[in-house]
Formats: structure tokens, C-alpha cells, sequence
């Protein structure tokens, strides 16, 4: 029963950010792509290229199988999460990041997730004020010791060493989470899910329309060379998605359409 409430809401989660993700593409929709995983469970890729997206994808997963593929448990696992990316047209447009995870494995349960801003060579401080500030809002209410530890964390993690850089702007970053607290747990992890338009839709109505030139689009085209890197290289979603024998084309769906070294 917790596992169904818990892929409902995600479910839920994942057809609101496609609603409100369609609404700056009328003349464009999202191809949805279900998925069976080889040992129980499956998922769903939802595509969408259009004018304002270049490529964004909202992608759900629900698997299971007899052994978990990673250090962290062993016997029997469970794993759902939703996950998206945005690439723009637009270089002012920033592409940001979306991921909320529950694991269960034999011994234990945990929620991981967060979300990040990654302007593609043009940051605007108002835009990481405000995307930084509706997270701290969100994490307040769960205690004033988590933003600081999740935003410090996203620094961590979104890091990349062979630039000695942050990917980005930051934003929160946060997975083995279990205080002991399950349905304090769940209510964080379902409000940072909830939040995540508030982050991002005020930052694109700014920046949708804003004129650009080819030489910014250049800029943008190099800038999104270090995410593919960072996501090939660094990132533990894109490792545990193919170690658990994930979908490759949801697991690779991070990449942009186009970049350039």
C-alpha cells in the first residue's frame, strides 16, 4: 500500500509539471514512451520539442527486482522516482534539473531528490535568488537546519572536478534520507516535489522571449558541453539507472540535443 500511494503521487506530480510545461508549447506536445523493466515494474518517458523547449523530458519509474544493485542494501529492491530536464531554445532560459527518488531494500527505505539551476552562460541573480529562496520556504517548514545542509550539499554534489566548478547555480541536493520519521520523511520529499514550479515557471516567463543572437546561442551550445559531461562522468542517477538495468533512452534523456566541444 506505501508503495502505491507513494508512485500515485509521483504520478500525479509528474502530469501537473507536463500540464503546466505544455502550456508554453501550443503548437507542440509531449510523446509518451512506457517502458518494462526486465525483473518487475517499468516507466514512462515523456518527450517534448518545441519552440520555448528544445528538448525536456519528465520521465517516471517504478521498478523492482531480486537483488539490489548496489552497495547500499542487498535481496529484494524497490525504486520509483520522477525525473526531468529542460534544454531551451532560448540561451537566456536556464535548464534546470528535477529528481525525487524513494528506495526500499530489505533492510531499510529512504527518499532522495532535490532540484538545480543551471543557466547555460547567462546567470541572472534574481532568477537563482528566487529559485534558491522558494527551496529555503519549502524546507522551512520541515526545520531550519535542512535548506542549509541540502543547499550544501547540491554544492557538493553538482561539482565538477575537471573544471573545478559547480555545474550551476546550486539548488538542493539530498538522498538517503530517513530521520526514523516516515511520514515527516514523505511529507519533505512530497513538498520539495511540489515546490519545483514554483522554482522554475516565474524564471521562464521572464526569459522565454528575451531576444538572442548566434553568438549567444553559441555560448549556450559550449556551456551545455560541461553538463553532458558532468551527467556521463559524475552523476549517480545515470550510473544506478544502468546498473539496475534501467531504460537507456529514459537514463540518457538528461542529454542535450546539441552542444558543442
Amino acid at each position: 500500500m506505501r508503495q502505491e500511494k507513494i508512485m500515485h503521487f509521483l504520478k500525479n506530480l509528474r502530469d501537473k509539471i507536463i500540464a503546466e510545461f505544455s502550456a508554453f508549447e501550443p503548437e507542440a506536445t509531449f510523446i509518451r514512451d512506457p517502458w518494462e523493466h526486465p525483473t518487475g515494474g517499468g516507466g514512462e518517458i515523456s518527450l517534448i520539442r518545441g519552440r520555448v523547449f528544445e528538448k525536456a523530458a519528465v520521465n517516471w519509474s517504478g521498478v523492482s527486482g531480486p537483488q539490489f544493485p548496489h552497495k547500499d542494501g542487498s535481496g529484494p529492491f524497490f525504486a520509483t522516482g520522477v525525473s526531468l530536464i529542460t534544454h531551451m531554445q532560448n540561451p537566456h532560459a536556464p535548464t534546470v534539473h528535477m529528481n525525487i527518488r524513494y528506495i526500499e531494500t530489505e533492510s531499510k527505505s529512504w527518499f532522495g531528490g532535490g532540484y538545480d539551476l543551471t543557466p547555460m552562460g547567462f546567470p541572472y541573480q534574481e532568477d537563482t535568488l528566487h529559485f534558491h529562496s522558494v527551496a529555503k520556504k519549502c524546507l522551512d517548514n520541515f526545520g531550519s537546519d535542512l535548506y542549509p545542509q541540502f543547499s550544501a550539499a547540491a554544492k557538493e554534489y553538482f561539482y565538477i572536478p575537471h573544471w573545478e566548478k559547480e555545474r550551476g547555480v546550486g539548488g538542493i541536493f539530498f538522498d538517503h534520507y530517513n530521520s526514523e520519521n516516515f511520514s515527516n520523511d514523505l511529507a519533505m520529499w512530497q513538498q520539495v516535489g511540489t515546490s519545483f514550479l514554483d522554482t522554475i515557471l516565474p524564471i521562464y516567463h521572464r526569459r522565454i522571449e528575451m531576444p538572442y543572437t548566434a553568438e549567444e546561442k553559441e555560448i549556450q551550445l559550449k556551456a551545455r558541453a560541461h553538463y553532458a559531461e558532468f551527467n556521463l562522468l559524475y552523476d549517480r542517477g545515470t550510473r544506478f539507472g544502468f546498473a539496475s538495468k534501467g531504460n537507456p533512452k529514459a537514463i540518457l534523456c538528461s542529454m542535450p540535443p546539441l552542444a558543442k566541444w
